[in-house]
């Protein structure tokens, strides 16, 4: 089996699992105890806390647990805008995102819509960079959140969030940036970037499912509704007894892919960087290739040939129609789409995607998998 689908989800590194383990079996206790078992896992938790903090360049007290990204989202636009309505009932209220964000967020904005708050969505260009014009009229006083992702899960396309953010900060909005696919894959400083919120989940980095966090960063970003209620855990916002091991686990592997960070980015763009050129030799089509992008991604329009008939004949490659959580759908790629594609070529796109464990000679056997199919296709 070829894998070629790591911005889907990638293995747990043995090394980050070595971490974990004793948070299974041995030190296995609940943070909310007092006694001495629960005072070991609330040290846990409290390191973790401090190492992620590290790698953004922010404080431990910004860092809240959740279970992934999804969940964060919610949290961060959700919980502000139903704590700002409380607050100032009657106010125009208004949320500001981007057209190719992941669905978690744009279906996030639609439940704002159904809650009486107005949404806008920011175009893009053709290599699905936000179009400056588009977020100027997007703005003006009644925006209190302005969310565009770091790195598009789809095509690796990088937007320029810090410019984002001052825009946003000039009409007085709070700026989110969905971080998931830059986590642990470029540097990120949330004071630099002038991001308010940011979430990262754990699973996209080498590390456990069901684990991730929101960044707040500003005060008045920390001021959030719950969602859920119970034990009053995350300072009262995100009730429910903590996933030590998880924690442990996000906090490892961010560790770790910061520390890999300069050879492991050089290798995987080179395999990436000869893949694309040989795609492009049997006239497909790189997507965002325009673009600044993320080293890892590759979202590749083949001709005359649709993703669906290419993954029946690549029966033993790992790759993704668009993201995971939506590569089962057959509609088109709504970020396709929204850099211009037609339905026909966008439902002629693959994404792959390459990681720490993706080898020179896993990725030419792809490329002559390809080829092959190119050439019985024609």
């Amino acid at each position: 089996m070829i894998y070629a689908d790591y911005a889907s989800t990638t293995p747990v590194d043995p090394a980050v699992l070595r971490e974990m383990q004793p948070f299974f079996t041995e030190v296995f206790f609940n943070t909310s105890s007092n006694h001495a078992g629960g005072i070991a896992t609330q040290r846990a938790v409290m390191k973790a806390r401090m190492d992620i903090a590290r790698c953004l360049g922010t404080t431990m007290g910004s860092v809240l647990f959740t279970s992934g990204s999804t969940e964060a989202i919610s949290l961060a636009v959700l919980g502000h805008f139903r704590n700002s309505a409380q607050r100032r009932p009657g106010q125009p209220n208004t949320f500001v995102t981007c057209a190719t964000e992941h669905a978690a967020m744009l279906d996030t904005a639609k439940q704002l819509q159904k809650e009486g708050y107005t949404v806008r969505i920011v175009d893009v260009d053709a290599d699905g960079v936000v179009i400056p014009e588009s977020l100027r009229n997007a703005l003006d006083e009644t925006v209190l959140m302005v969310s565009v992702m770091a790195v598009n899960n789809e095509t690796g396309v990088i937007q320029d969030v810090k410019s984002i953010a001052s825009a946003a900060h000039d009409v007085g909005a709070l700026f989110m940036t969905d971080a998931t696919q830059a986590f642990g894959k470029l540097p990120l400083n949330v004071t630099d970037l002038g991001a308010d919120l940011l979430c990262i989940s754990a699973h996209k980095i080498y590390g456990p499912k069901g684990t991730g966090a929101l960044i707040c960063v500003t005060p008045e970003s920390k001021v959030l509704q719950p969602l859920q209620f119970g034990g009053g855990q995350e300072n009262g916002v995100r009730s429910g007894t903590l996933n030590v091991p998880g924690i442990v686990g996000l906090a490892a592997a961010g560790t770790l892919a910061y520390q890999m960070l300069d050879e492991e980015s050089k290798r995987i763009k080179a395999l990436r960087d000869t893949f694309e050129e040989s795609m492009k030799q049997l006239g497909a089509t790189v997507n965002g290739e325009g673009a600044e992008r993320c080293y890892h991604v590759s979202n590749i329009t083949f001709k005359d040939v649709t993703a669906d008939a290419l993954l029946d004949i690549l029966d033993d490659v790992c790759c993704s129609k668009g993201s995971a959580c939506s590569s089962a759908k057959t509609t088109p790629s709504h970020v396709l789409k929204a850099m211009g594609l037609s339905d026909y070529s966008a439902s002629c796109s693959l994404r792959f995607s390459f990681g720490r464990y993706s080898t020179d000679s896993e990725v030419q056997l792809l490329i002559q998998r390809l080829i092959a199919v190119a050439l019985t296709s024609k």
